[in-house]
C-alpha cells in the first residue's frame, strides 16, 4: 500500500504532529470526500505501508519526526513544491530563501533520491511572464539541482473556482518556449524532468509525461520491486499509481490563489493533534465506518 500525505492538504507543513500520532497509534480514519458519511479505517503498520509520499510546500515541521519514521521502518519520499511566486499568490508561505534552505537541509538528511522538486503550477499573468519563469527557474535550478535528481512541472489548469484570478491560459507557444529552456538545462545537468497531467507532448524537448506516485521512485526508495496498478480514480491524463490519500480538503492554510483543494483562504487549524481523523469529527451514530483492506505490494509479500 502507498500512502499519499496528501494531495488534499499540506500535512507536513500543518499536520505533522497529527500524522506522527497516527503512525504511533497505527491507524488513521479517512472521510470519503465524495460521500461524507463514509469513513475508512486504514492500518498504518510498516508491514503493509510500502511507501509514504509526502506532498508539501514547506516540510520543516515534519523534519523532527523523520528519524522516528526511519527507526520504525517506513519508506518515504517528498514531492516538494518550490515556485518563485510572492505572497500575492502564495499568501502564507515563509520567505523563499528560508524554504530553499529547508530543501537543502532535507536533501542532506534523507538524500536527493527521496526529494522530487515540483515547479508547478506554472501560471502566467502580467507580472509572471514566460521571461520571468525562465529567469526564476534558472535561479532556483542553480540552487536546488544538486539536491534532487527529478523535477516535475505543470501548467495551470483554469478550474472554475480560480477563473476569478487574473491568470492567463498558457498557450502552446509559451509551453514550448519554456519546455525548451527547462529541458535543455536539465539535460545538461543529467536531471530527469517530467510533466504532471499535461496533454501536450513535450518529449521533443526532453520532457516526458510522468507520474507523481511514481513506481520507479518507490522501488528505488524501498529497494524492492513493487506491484502496483494505475490509479483509475485520478484525472484521465494522470499517470500515478494507486495510493490511499489520508488528507482532507479545505484544511490547507497556505492560501494559494491557484489551489483546487480549498474553497476559501482559511485562517485557523480545524483539527486536534490527537484526533483519529483530519478536518472533522467522527460521528459514530451517522458515519459508516469500515476497515479498508490493505496489503503490502512488495514482491514476495
Amino acid at each position: 500500500m502507498i500512502i499519499s500525505a496528501s494531495r488534499r492538504t499540506d500535512i507536513p507543513s500543518y499536520y505533522s504532529e497529527w500524522f506522527i500520532n497516527r503512525i504511533r497509534e497505527g491507524t488513521v480514519w479517512v472521510r470519503n470526500p465524495m460521500n461524507k458519511k463514509m469513513v475508512s479505517k486504514v492500518t498504518l503498520s510498516p508491514d503493509v505501508v510500502d511507501c509514504i509520499v509526502f506532498w508539501t510546500k514547506d516540510p520543516l515541521p515534519m523534519i523532527p519526526y523523520l528519524n522516528e519514521l526511519d527507526q520504525k521502518g517506513y519508506n518515504y519520499y517528498f514531492q516538494f513544491t518550490v515556485t518563485p511566486y510572492e505572497n500575492d499568490i502564495e499568501k502564507r508561505l515563509r520567505r523563499k530563501a528560508d524554504i530553499i534552505a529547508t530543501f537543502k537541509n532535507l536533501s542532506e538528511l534523507i538524500g536527493h533520491k527521496k526529494i522530487v522538486w515540483r515547479y508547478d503550477p506554472i501560471i502566467i499573468t502580467s507580472k509572471y511572464s514566460i521571461e520571468f519563469h525562465k529567469e526564476s527557474f534558472l535561479n532556483l535550478f542553480n540552487q536546488l539541482s544538486s539536491c534532487c535528481n527529478h523535477i516535475i512541472i505543470s501548467f495551470i489548469d483554469l478550474y472554475q473556482k480560480i477563473k476569478k484570478e487574473n491568470f492567463l491560459e498558457v498557450s502552446q507557444k509559451d509551453q514550448v518556449e519554456l519546455a525548451l529552456f527547462i529541458g535543455a538545462l536539465c539535460k545538461k545537468k543529467g536531471i530527469k524532468v517530467t510533466t504532471c497531467c499535461e496533454s501536450m507532448d513535450l518529449s521533443d524537448y526532453g520532457i516526458f509525461s510522468g507520474s507523481c506516485i511514481d513506481i520507479s521512485i518507490i522501488e528505488n526508495v524501498c529497494n524492492s520491486a513493487v506491484k502496483l496498478k494505475k490509479d483509475k480514480s485520478q484525472r484521465k491524463s494522470c499517470l500515478c499509481y494507486e495510493s490511499i490519500d489520508i488528507g482532507a480538503y479545505d484544511t490547507c492554510l497556505h492560501g494559494c490563489s491557484y489551489c483546487y483543494a480549498t474553497k476559501a483562504c482559511l485562517t485557523s487549524n480545524i483539527y486536534q493533534s490527537q484526533s483519529q481523523i483530519l478536518g472533522s469529527d467522527l460521528n459514530k451514530e451517522e458515519d459508516k465506518i469500515y476497515d479498508k483492506v490493505v496489503k503490502s505490494n512488495k514482491s514476495g509479500q
